[in-house]
C-alpha cells in the first residue's frame, strides 16, 4: 500500500507519517521545503524521539520518500499510483493544495483507475476533510464530482499529539520529537472500499463526539494556558501550568466545557475528569518545550465561531450551563499581543480602533449582549 501525505513538518513526520510507516504502508512526503525532501529522497528514513514520563526512546521511520510540492505534475502523477492521502499543513494551507487534489483527482480518473482512494486531513479542525472537498470540488465540473464521489472517501477525523518545535540538531536534521500519548479517529462510515489496517488508527461512527472532546478538552485548555501563562509572564506551556493559579483556572475552564460534552453526548462524569486531568499532566511533560506563542498564535482564528473557545461557550448557553470562566478564558485570549503574528496584530488594532464589544461581535459573531458585556469587563480588567 501507498500513501501521499502532504505536509513533511514535524506533525507530519512525527504523528500521521510514523503511524503509516509504522503499519508497512510507503509514505511519499509532500512539501515545498527543498532541504527536507531531498533528505527524505537521499535517506529513506528518519528518526522519531518519543517522549514522556516513562519514555525517552529513539524510533526509525523507514520506507519513506519525498516529492517537492512545488513540482505539480510529479504530485499529478502520484495520484494514479496511490491508495491513501493524508494531510498536515495547518486550516489555511488545505486552500491551497486543493487545486492540485482536484487535478491529481481527475488524472486518475482519466487513467481509467476504478480503485478507491480516500483522503484525511489531519488537521487541527473540525470536519476538516469535509472542508477540504468542498475546495477540492470548486474545481471539477459536475461529472467529475460524480465520478469523484463515487470512488473517494473524503473521510473526516480528530487527531490528537503534541508536537513542539524543537532546535535543529546538524547531526540528525530530520529529527522530531513528539509526546508518547497519541490518539488519530476516523469516521468509518465515509471511507470507500476496505478501510486500511493502521496501528493507532480508531474507527467510530460518532466522530463529533471525540472531535469536540479534543477541541473542548485539549485545544481549549492549550489555548488558556498559553494565553493565561504569557499573560502572567511566562514563555512556556511547561512553567505556565506548573503555576497553581494557572492550572487552577485552566482545569475549571475545562470543566465547564467538559460539562457540554457530557450533556450533549452522554460521556461518563468521571471518565472524562480523569481526561481532563491526562489533559493537564500532557501540559506538563517536562519533556517537551513548547512556547506559548506557538501554541497561542493565530488568536482571531481560536476565538472563531466554532472553534476552541466561542464553541463550548455557546455549548453552555444552549445548554444552561455555567460559563464564567469560558468567558474570562476569551478575555485572556484578546489580550494575546505578538509582534511576529499578523493576527494578533490585527486583534490589538481592532480593540484600540472599534472597542472590545465591536471587536468581540465582529470577530466572534455571539450573539448574547449580556455575555458579550461580560467578557469585555473581563477583558477591561485584565487589561488594566
Amino acid at each position: 500500500m501507498k500513501a501521499l501525505h502532504f505536509g513533511a513538518g514535524n506533525i507530519g513526520r512525527g504523528f500521521i507519517g510514523k503511524l503509516l510507516a509504522d503499519s508497512g504502508i510507503e509514505v511519499i512526503f509532500a512539501d515545498v521545503n527543498d532541504d527536507v525532501i531531498r533528505l527524505l529522497q537521499e535517506q529513506k528514513s528518519y528518526n522519531v524521539k518519543v517522549v514522556g514520563e516513562k519514555v525517552n526512546r529513539i524510533e526509525q521511520v523507514s520506507n519513506v520518500t519525498g516529492v517537492n510540492s512545488k513540482d505539480e505534475n510529479a504530485l499529478i502523477d502520484l495520484f494514479q499510483q496511490v491508495d491513501l492521502v493524508t494531510t498536515a499543513v495547518g486550516p489555511n494551507v488545505l486552500k491551497i493544495i486543493a487545486s492540485t487534489i482536484a487535478k491529481g483527482l481527475v488524472a486518475r480518473l482519466e487513467a481509467g483507475n476504478k480503485q478507491p482512494l480516500n483522503i484525511i486531513a489531519c488537521e487541527n479542525m473540525v470536519r476538516g476533510t469535509s472542508f477540504l472537498k468542498e475546495q477540492v470540488f470548486q474545481y471539477l465540473d459536475e461529472k467529475q464530482q460524480q465520478q469523484v464521489d463515487a470512488l473517494v472517501g473524503f473521510v473526516d477525523s480528530a487527531v490528537d499529539r503534541i508536537v513542539p518545535p524543537v532546535q535543529l540538531d546538524p547531526q540528525d536534521p530530520l529529527l522530531v520529537t513528539v509526546e508518547e500519548f497519541s490518539e488519530w479517529i476516523v469516521d468509518k462510515t465515509q471511507f470507500k472500499g476496505p478501510i486500511p489496517k493502521i496501528a493507532g488508527m480508531e474507527q467510530t461512527d460518532n466522530l463529533m463526539a471525540f472531535v469536540e472532546r479534543k477541541l473542548f478538552t485539549l485545544n481549549t485548555g492549550h489555548a488558556v494556558t498559553a494565553y493565561y501563562g504569557k499573560l502572567k509572564g511566562y514563555q512556556f506551556v511547561k512553567e505556565s501550568i506548573e503555576d497553581p493559579q494557572v492550572r487552577a483556572f485552566v482545569k475549571a475552564v475545562m470543566e465547564e466545557s467538559g460539562a457540554v460534552l457530557i450533556k450533549r453526548y452522554g460521556f461518563d462524569p468521571q471518565a472524562h475528569a480523569a481526561y481532563i486531568e491526562k489533559i493537564l499532566a500532557r501540559f506538563a511533560n517536562p519533556y517537551l518545550v513548547d512556547d506559548v506563542d506557538r501554541v497561542g498564535r493565530e488568536p482571531l482564528r481560536k476565538l472563531s465561531y466554532n472553534d476552541r473557545l466561542i464553541k463550548p461557550l455557546r455549548g453552555t448557553l444552549e445548554y444552561q450551563l455555567p460559563h464564567q470562566h469560558l468567558e474570562q478564558a476569551v478575555a485572556t485570549a484578546l489580550c494575546y499581543r505578538n509582534e511576529n503574528d499578523p493576527q494578533a496584530q490585527e486583534l490589538a488594532q481592532s480593540l484600540t480602533q472599534n472597542g472590545v464589544i465591536n471587536t468581540l461581535e465582529k470577530y466572534t459573531e455571539l450573539q448574547d449582549k449580556t455575555v458579550i458585556e461580560q467578557i469585555a469587563q473581563a477583558y477591561q480588567q485584565l487589561a488594566a
